[in-house]
């Protein structure tokens, strides 16, 4: 049983609650450009093997533009290399600066976004609570984690914190989206939480600062959606190897070609003549050589890889989520069991008393008395609709309040209630701990607790026993409701090889109601914080990743233990120190939600690489054949392309285009469909991988119609 406040689900729909505040995005594109110049610092360009290279290459055209024969002597028409020579120089310029304008555009997004929350941050004067009581004004930037501060109505919360008095609703729409104010409270291990930048709406509060100015959850938002804090997740770094390797071994590969070519230039020279040996040797001239290996090289995917991991963080943002790092939003696509709790996740939380079942002889206005005192300080939903339904079979309290002791509940006790004035003891709780609390007392269990026990259970209801020293009186029936279209969303993550895992204090007859209705694959009842890590730990012992939501000070643990932690920002700041990700809406299904924004990352590189490799293909049947018809490999130039020159120039020019056509797919990502990894592959290969054979070819072959070269 989980008798803590339940948040306040966000209302409306996803869109609604994107970009919020609105994200300012006039003259993006505009800095974006100016941006593709200033990365071309070698500083900056070196980060990117690939077009690095390419930057390279692309000076050294410049150079023998200025003089052809600046690597020797070439046995040509010099006017002529020099337009050609001229012509590849820009267009290789072209290429880095599209694949600096796609990572530009991507940043860009991101500060735009950044901008727009840093217009939500203000610096205001807070009343410090000093040592002695006295109330000090002080700006909030002065304020330090540990510090007491006093919030009154219409006033912003100058910091992040924990309400340790009072009561109050916040406006938190700067931040979520989300125009219904939120109650906060302390005592709980949610709703105690605020943000600096919300407004408080009514009466006051006391608040405990846990965040030093800078490291706040709006800078930390500033910092991930700048890019400030992006650094390469394991595959991307991976794939980047991947793509240096194969770019050392076709710099190495052309680099030796020189000599090679030269010797069989020499033996065609002696047996078909001077000129056809001058043609090969023309083949191999630098500008030539570098735009080949331009060709060689999987540029399309070194252009956007950058762009493509920039974006998803972007994503992520965009769903008012705060990740530590790229690192948790790829680990999000790469999750295979998802750990998930009941209330607030699964059904909706608030869950009410909708019916006392009385036993052992007892009445239902004796069951509603006792439940009624056993409420009394219980300010759960849980709690405050016992009392309200006691409140229908009009019966009252029998002793002063002000003399009686409420006692909380706990994880360990599962059980809550009141120490009366009288020396009696007055319990609710699970079943279970009830039955355990009677006998400790020399109480007799009656038969038809098991009986109402069950009832309960099977209506997917949570049974509460409610006692009285060493006597039951009788069960409190708590109705709650599965969220609509779980199910669905379940079924398709199983369809990606995700596994689902339920975790609730409820028994085991309720927990498996729940779970069929639900959909889940597995689920464990009773759990206690020991099994929540128990559970991630044996998952994880078969290789397994994990994800889970928490937002209690007792989730820390798993929330730590798990490669995907989200909390909730209305939870604790235990559970939030110790996740790699925080949820400003304080939606846990919004996990559900992080796992499909992951896949798409990695779907959408796995494709844009799968696509740019399979247009090298095409490249290769392009340039080669022409370029080297002399050595009696013309008969390969089966895209029948004019010339040399043409087929160079119009591979190039694809070459440099492709990029900037694949910029909002890079930004967007690849549509989302739930299927496995096996189906994903087979899908890339026949789409992106044929598309990438097919496209260029078809391109490369007009772009030579429509050139003017022979």
């Amino acid at each position: 049983m989980k008798t803590n406040t339940t948040p306040r689900l966000p209302q409306g729909t996803r869109d609604s609650r994107r970009h919020t505040p609105k994200t300012d995005m006039r003259g993006l594109y505009q800095r974006a450009i100016k941006d593709s110049f200033v990365k071309l610092n070698p500083k900056i360009a070196v980060k990117n093997p690939v077009m690095f290279i390419v930057w390279v290459g692309t000076i050294v055209t410049f150079l023998v533009t200025l003089d052809p024969n600046l690597f020797g002597t070439i046995q040509a028409d010099v006017n002529q290399q020099r337009l050609l020579n001229g012509l590849i120089t820009f267009i290789l310029f072209f290429t880095v600066v599209f694949a600096n304008f796609a990572e530009a555009v991507a940043e860009g997004r991101g500060k735009a976004q950044a901008d727009s929350l840093r217009s939500t941050r203000s610096d205001t004067i807070a009343s410090k609570i000093l040592p002695d009581g006295s109330i000090q004004k002080v700006n909030s930037t002065e304020l330090r984690r540990g510090d007491l501060v006093k919030v009154v109505a219409n006033n912003m919360i100058p910091a992040d914190g924990e309400v340790i008095q009072g009561i109050g609703s916040v406006d938190e729409s700067a931040i979520t989206g989300e125009s219904a104010p939120v109650l906060k409270q302390p005592g709980t291990d949610i709703a105690s939480s605020v943000t600096g930048g919300t407004r408080l709406l009514s009466d006051e509060l006391t608040i405990r600062i846990t965040a030093d100015p800078g490291k706040g959850f709006i800078d930390r938002m500033i910092s991930l959606v700048e890019g400030a804090e992006r650094s390469k997740t394991p595959n991307e770094i991976a794939l980047t190897v991947l793509l240096a390797v194969l770019t050392q071994v076709f710099l190495i590969v052309v680099a030796t070609m020189p000599p090679f070519v030269n010797y069989i230039a020499n033996f065609i020279s002696t047996v078909f003549g001077t000129e056809a040996g001058n043609s090969l040797r023309a083949g191999a001239s630098v500008a030539i050589l570098i735009s080949l290996l331009v060709a060689l090289i999987p540029t399309t995917i070194g252009g956007l890889l950058s762009a493509i991991g920039i974006a998803g963080m972007d994503r992520v943002a965009q769903f008012n989520v705060i990740a530590t790092s790229g690192r948790a939003v790829e680990a999000c696509g790469d999750i295979n069991t998802l750990v998930l709790d009941k209330t607030g996740t699964i059904t909706l939380g608030n869950r009410m008393a909708d019916e006392f079942i009385p036993v052992n002889s007892y009445t239902i206005e004796d069951v509603a008395r006792v439940a009624y005192a056993g409420s009394v300080f219980d300010e759960t939903p849980e709690g405050r609709s016992i009392v309200k339904l006691a409140e229908t079979y009009h019966v009252g309290l029998d002793f002063n309040i002000n003399q009686a002791e409420g006692v909380e509940f706990s994880a360990k006790t599962r059980m809550s209630g009141t120490n009366l004035p009288n020396g009696k003891q007055v319990r609710k709780g699970a079943v279970d701990a009830i039955k355990s609390f009677v006998r400790s007392r020399g109480g007799h269990i009656a038969s038809d607790v098991d009986a109402a026990y069950e009832r309960v259970s099977r209506l997917g209801g949570t049974p509460l026993a409610v006692c009285q020293d060493d006597q039951i009186f009788g069960v409190i029936y708590l109705k709650d409701i599965v969220k609509p279209g779980l199910s669905e969303r379940f079924d398709q993550l199983r369809r990606m090889g995700v596994k689902t895992i339920m975790l609730t204090g409820d028994n085991r007859i309720t927990a498996g109601v729940i779970a069929q209705e639900a959909g889940v694959d597995d689920f464990i009842a009773e759990a206690t914080p020991e099994d929540k890590i128990g559970v991630i730990r044996a998952e994880q012992s078969q290789g397994k990743l994990v994800a889970m939501t928490g937002d209690g000070t007792n989730d820390a643990p798993a929330l730590a233990q798990a490669n995907v932690g989200l909390a909730m920002n209305s939870g604790t700041q235990a559970a939030k120190e110790a996740a790699n990700m925080v949820d400003l809406d304080s939606d846990p299904t919004k996990l559900i939600d992080l796992v499909t924004i992951g896949k798409q990352l990695l779907i959408t590189r796995g494709a844009l690489t799968t696509f740019s490799i399979a247009n090298d293909i095409a490249k290769y049947f392009a340039i080669i054949p022409t370029i080297f018809a002399a050595a009696g490999i013309g008969a390969l130039n089966i895209m029948g392309l004019k010339s040399a020159q043409s087929a160079i120039i119009s591979a190039l020019i694809y070459n440099a285009l492709i990029i900037p056509v694949l910029i909002p797919l890079a930004l967007t990502g690849v549509k989302f469909r739930p299927l496995t990894a096996d189906q994903l592959l087979k899908r890339n290969i026949f789409i992106y991988g044929l598309g990438g054979i097919v496209a260029p070819f078809i391109a490369i072959k007009l772009i030579d119609v429509i050139l003017p070269l022979s």
